[in-house]
């Protein structure tokens, strides 16, 4: 197949946002491969790994930690002062980027955004190892393999559906380490978190509605952090819960989502939340063709009633949370993006708060008022071609009916409840 083929960088704005980025047609094979070699890389003298999701809320998990342990600092500069300074850029588009961060969770070295030239590669006491809550299990086993005797492993937001999902990778996660600590602030099953701390593991889950993993980090860890770390957790936390208070946030999470995420660490270790001026205008650049992809979106978007509820639903490569705002805006009570890449975010509000739910039928999970999920509908690529050319058609109607039967399930569970306490009530009445 010709690069050319699969390079998005030089199309339309109407065709990137209807397919899916460069990442998407690596063979698996190849991924492995270098995902492989990044991580024997990683670890190569690390006394401590730590796996994480690589948004803003893993990265700042990172970030903490590297500061706890006292890790070297290699801080990312612009290549000028002059024009170059808001940043080279390689063969992959911001497209890319937004597409391949929502997905995978991992930007491969050879697809990441770049705006910095590579720095000199300086070794970390705390290695950075990229995971998506779809490979954790590979993550851990890497981790077993390459890494040292005794090191300390962390794991970072990041939930398994299911603890058989990880379960012979963290007992050979657990024979190689010291130590193994797993924050997070997902939706975590009784059993899932049973089978994760009977393992010996040190797990400790924050209220996803109050708590970003970067909170769970900091107040986890016996260190005194600065002021500058406080402050990173708390705008992490505006992203992450979609609280937006906090015009920051936005920064941090689409540098994160831009930038390479080893880059994006340093740079939050030296400047805190407060971008240097040169970050701010590459952000800029990237906005542009950001909002050309929201604005694709939403102008496909439709409503649809479901049990009571107003559902909001779209197909395109894009920042799924402005989009859902934007559906929101319209009168949706949750809202669903499906991506060129097959996978689904899902978005609730204050009147629908069962996001998790819907996505655990359709082979995802999350939290109450965000939620992924990938349906596993895509059997060759003649099922991903048709996908693109009828807007996710299958993939929309498998979620909406993922919908209705939670939808369903919470009206009858009420109904139950009424007629027990009506039932209580006529007891007390005799």
């Amino acid at each position: 197949m010709y690069d050319e083929l699969i390079d998005s960088g030089d199309l339309s704005i109407a065709r990137k946002s209807v397919l899916p980025g460069t990442g998407f047609f690596l063979p698996d094979t190849l991924e492995d491969d270098l995902e492989d070699e990044q991580t024997a890389a990683a670890l190569e003298g690390s006394e401590v790994a730590v796996i994480a999701d690589p948004d803003a809320d893993g990265l700042a998990c990172v970030a903490l930690i590297r500061e706890a342990y006292g890790d070297v600092q290699n801080v990312p500069e612009p290549e000028s002062d002059g024009e170059d300074a808001d940043g080279p850029t390689d063969a992959t588009d911001a497209a890319d980027a937004i597409d391949d961060a929502d997905e995978d969770g991992v930007v491969l070295a050879g697809d990441a955004d770049d705006p910095l030239e590579e720095p000199e590669p300086t070794p970390h006491n705390v290695a950075l190892i990229p995971a998506s809550p779809h490979d954790v299990e590979d993550a851990l086993a890497r981790v077993a393999e390459y890494g040292d005797d005794g090191i300390d492993i962390f794991v970072c937001d990041l939930a398994p559906d299911r603890f058989e999902y990880v379960e012979d990778e963290l007992d050979a996660a657990l024979e190689t380490a010291d130590s193994v600590s797993w924050y997070d602030h997902h939706q975590w099953g009784d059993e899932v978190a049973r089978g994760v701390r009977d393992a010996g593991v040190e797990l400790v889950v924050g209220d996803s509605d109050e708590e970003c993993s970067a909170d769970v980090v900091y107040r986890s860890l016996e260190y005194d952090f600065s002021p500058m770390y406080e402050e990173l957790a708390a705008v992490t936390r505006d992203h992450d819960l979609w609280l937006r208070e906090d015009p920051r946030s936005d920064d941090l999470a689409d540098y994160a989502y831009w930038t390479d995420p080893a880059e994006y660490v340093e740079i939050v270790r030296e400047y805190g939340v407060d971008l240097p001026d040169w970050v701010q205008a590459y952000l800029a650049e990237r906005r542009e063709e950001k909002e050309a992809l929201i604005d694709r979106a939403v102008g496909r978007s439709e409503l649809r009633e479901v049990g009571g509820y107003t559902v909001g639903i779209t197909y395109g490569r894009c920042s799924q949370n402005e989009v859902a705002e934007a559906m929101r805006e319209r009168g949706a009570d949750a809202s669903v993006v499906v991506k060129p890449a097959g996978s689904a975010s899902i978005r609730g509000t204050d009147e629908f708060q069962l996001c998790h739910e819907v996505a655990g039928k359709v082979n995802g999970g999350g939290h109450p008022k965000a939620a992924g999920c990938k349906p596993d509908i895509y059997d060759d690529m003649l099922d991903y071609a048709n996908h693109w050319t009828s807007r996710g058609a299958v993939t929309k109607q498998v979620i909406l009916d993922a919908f209705r039967e939670v939808v369903e399930a919470e009206a009858e569970a009420e109904g139950e409840a009424a007629e027990a306490a009506n039932d209580e009530a006529t007891e007390a009445d005799e």
